[in-house]
């Protein structure tokens, strides 16, 4: 990670933000609708994780982004060169009445390898890092309980320590128009996230 004095400034513009969702048609951007929750996981390259959300019923709406950096707005491209502390993130807005925040957990943490660290299969770097990044004392408590839940199942299977970092969410900073739904306007296009195939045993739901 880089230090603060060595990160990019980055900018104050903000990314221009598509309408709406180019697979479900709801805003990307809020105000979201009254009694909606947010969510933010890092689980690699954004573009396969963002696909595993928005598949979910009771998801409203999903979009990419950077996040847990330094840099302020910044671009893939800044992003890319390590010099932002950013992750590559996905913002879910899920209805709490149909999805809950423990079956999104569960699928993040079985849609990737989270024990990695700062790579995930042959994309290699910190915005590819595993990352929950909480909206309330709640989804923290709920995402570390998973989190050591899951850690013996991996174990038992051969893999190493869990690494994915667990922390309160930041500023979101979406990502270029061209990124977000990228697999359903390009379904040929690279998809790097593979799961362990060991489920995680939710301690709660």
């Amino acid at each position: 990670m880089p230090a603060p004095e060595a990160a990019l400034p980055g900018r104050d513009e903000e990314m221009p933000v598509p309408p709406a969702h180019f697979v479900l048609g709801t805003p990307m951007r809020g105000p979201f609708p009254a009694g909606f929750e947010q969510a933010i996981f890092g689980l690699g390259c954004f573009w396969g994780a963002e696909k595993q959300f928005w598949r979910v019923k009771g998801v409203y709406t999903t979009a990419v982004g950077y996040a847990a950096g330094i840099t302020r707005n910044p671009t893939y491209r800044e992003v890319c060169s390590g010099r932002t502390g950013h992750n590559e993130v996905v913002l879910v807005v899920f209805d709490p009445t149909v999805v809950s925040y423990a079956t999104l957990v569960k699928l993040f943490f079985e849609a990737h390898d989270p024990t990695q660290g700062m790579k995930q299969g042959n994309d290699v770097g910190t915005q590819y890092r595993s990352g929950i990044y909480a909206f309330s004392d709640a989804q923290r408590s709920l995402a570390e309980a998973a989190r050591e839940a899951y850690a013996p199942a991996l174990l038992g299977a051969g893999r190493g320590d869990i690494t994915t970092e667990i922390v309160d969410a930041p500023v979101f900073y979406y990502a270029e128009d061209y990124h977000q739904q990228y697999l359903a306007k390009n379904p040929n296009g690279y998809c790097g996230l593979g799961g362990t195939g060991v489920a995680c045993p939710m301690p709660v739901r």
